[in-house]
């Protein structure tokens, strides 16, 4: 009861003394879909000491609003870098509060780009063999004859193999299962598009995990865009 931040805890949270130097700020839902702006302090690496605020809702204005009153000037200026998403409105808060710090577009936002790219395209081509197998169905029925679904080597139909290889293709080659293998074989050959975005979006994950130089980063990332434009 004695808590000086009982009051707003509902609203805000905000600790000044965990302040650092390199911070992050990133959106989340704690419960029943209700969304929070969370900003923490790296040096921590996720132990006592890491949270900086946590404030209910993602406006910009309101955001940027309690850390400017709450985290003294002084504590701010000296953020110099801040990891965050591609969302306007963060990008927004940070050039507010942090005047002085760079952003870092966080590497597994960017990833993610590349995967929902990928799934897209494994969505689009399940609606088509759902609409495919659609119009067999209907056609059968209109010549009195009983519908038999066309199963591939591992069981699938072509909607199953679309929909069960969701969860393979976030993950490495080298970590599928042998059920997983043999789906993944199927669906590229039935799918070359999709193989194609897979290997795309595994190789920009590997750009990130292998390199640490700048420099070599931004080679091996012109290397890769040049790469995708061929494709």
């Amino acid at each position: 009861m004695s808590w000086n931040q009982r009051i707003h805890a509902q609203d805000y949270v905000v600790l000044p003394q965990n302040m650092g130097r390199y911070l992050s700020i990133d959106e989340t839902s704690l419960s029943q879909g209700e969304l929070y702006t969370i900003v923490t302090n790296k040096e921590a690496n996720g132990r006592s000491g890491s949270l900086v605020a946590i404030i209910k809702g993602t406006d910009n204005e309101t955001v940027s609003s309690i850390l400017l009153k709450k985290i003294p000037y002084r504590q701010r200026r000296a953020v110099e870098e801040v990891t965050l998403d591609m969302a306007g409105s963060m990008q927004q808060i940070v050039s507010k509060a942090f005047t002085k710090a760079t952003k870092v577009i966080d590497r597994f936002h960017v990833q993610k780009l590349a995967y929902d790219a990928l799934q897209q395209i494994r969505i689009e081509y399940r609606w088509e063999a759902i609409a495919q197998e659609n119009e067999e169905i209907k056609l059968a029925k209109e010549i009195g004859e009983k519908f038999i679904v066309n199963r591939l080597d591992n069981g699938d139909t072509l909607k199953q193999l679309l929909a069960r290889s969701r969860y393979l293709l976030f993950k490495n080659k080298e970590n599928w299962t042998p059920t997983q293998i043999h789906r993944a074989e199927i669906l590229f050959h039935n799918y070359p598009r999709i193989e194609q975005a897979y290997e795309l979006a595994q190789k920009l994950g590997y750009i990130y995990h292998t390199v640490k130089d700048k420099g070599v980063a931004y080679t091996r990332l012109a290397k890769y865009l040049s790469s995708t434009n061929k494709s």
